[in-house]
């Protein structure tokens, strides 16, 4: 299941003077180990966030080699631009070739010609510089316009969904992407309550509808299903991993011997890699690299409590 903060955990201050520069992304040397980075070799970070998984892969490549970084979100892109094509002084020299794609990495197939990258890494999931800036609608800890869409140039907001779509397409919705059992109840309340405009507003609405029973649901706020469910549908974050998964994009792009990494936060994504991994491992195409997925050792959740819900899978194209 996301929490509130997704995969990135708090912001700090970093060598870049800036915030989230600083931050180690969420099992970073888990995915450079199994990426296997070479020299010279081409990457894809298909998930490019604030370029953290990629600076550390531009470290390892050198100036033969070519790291080609995606995201749908502009406003991530232009940051990690900032980070990546300013490399820090000892590695001024020995920068690969940076290309950075705006767009989702359902598209990467498109842009990568076949059969030429040695790595591919998705680390899924919202960031806290989306969840952090309350104009983008993706949290509830601070009042903002129900927006939530990682490209806010295009396709449904959350507020259309929330006042548009029917009860019981909104009870459907919330129940598949946010495997929330109350979602009849809290579709009912919506519906009554429109218009809804504000994060605050409907996280009050989901909060009255559906009150934590016991301990275990008072861990995590009533209206984070809800919120992921929203988040995932106008996305379409699901339909984008399996088309990268499924569909074959990751298959097209990978050269034998290529590495595919995949960071997922709640279950819904972890059993799509799961189901790809082993399907293609089963069709001779892949090596699964993880019996089980990786996780963080207390070390790491100490530093972020968010990263204990990461779980890395990894594959080897074999064919």
């Amino acid at each position: 299941m996301d929490n509130e903060f997704g995969k990135t955990g708090e912001p700090q201050e970093g060598r870049h003077g800036e915030r989230d520069f600083g931050h180690v992304p969420v099992l970073l040397q888990q995915a450079i180990e199994y990426l296997a980075v070479q020299r010279g070799g081409t990457y894809i970070d298909a998930t490019l966030g604030l370029g953290g998984h990629s600076l550390e892969i531009a470290k390892r490549l050198g100036t033969e080699g070519r790291l080609i970084g995606f995201d749908k979100d502009p406003a991530a892109l232009e940051r990690a631009r900032e980070r990546l094509m300013s490399p820090p002084t000892e590695w001024e020299s020995d920068w690969p070739r940076i290309e950075l794609v705006h767009a989702s990495f359902a598209e990467v197939a498109q842009h990568v010609a076949p059969a030429s990258a040695d790595g591919l890494l998705a680390d899924l999931g919202v960031s806290s510089m989306q969840l952090e800036d309350r104009a983008r609608g993706f949290s509830f800890q601070a009042e903002g316009p129900l927006d939530m869409r990682m490209n806010p140039h295009s396709g449904l907001t959350a507020e259309q969904v929330v006042n548009r779509f029917d009860e019981r397409e909104l009870a459907d919705a919330i129940y598949e992407f946010g495997e929330e059992r109350r979602s009849r109840r809290i579709a009912r309340a919506i519906v009554r309550a429109r218009p809804i405009t504000t994060t605050a507003q409907l996280a009050q609405v989901v909060s009255a509808a559906a009150r934590p029973m016991n301990q275990a649901e008072r861990r995590i706020h009533p209206a984070t299903r809800t919120f992921q469910a929203l988040r995932i549908l106008v996305n379409h974050e699901l339909q984008d991993l399996r088309e990268l998964l499924r569909a074959g994009t990751a298959r097209q792009v990978l050269r034998r011997g290529g590495r595919l990494v995949v960071i997922s936060f709640h279950s819904l994504e972890d059993r799509i890699v799961k189901d790809a991994l082993r399907d293609g491992a089963r069709e001779g195409f892949y090596r699964v690299l993880t019996k089980k997925p990786v996780t963080a050792d207390e070390e790491e959740i100490d530093r972020n409590p968010r990263s204990r819900s990461a779980k890395l899978r990894a594959a080897e194209r074999i064919r």
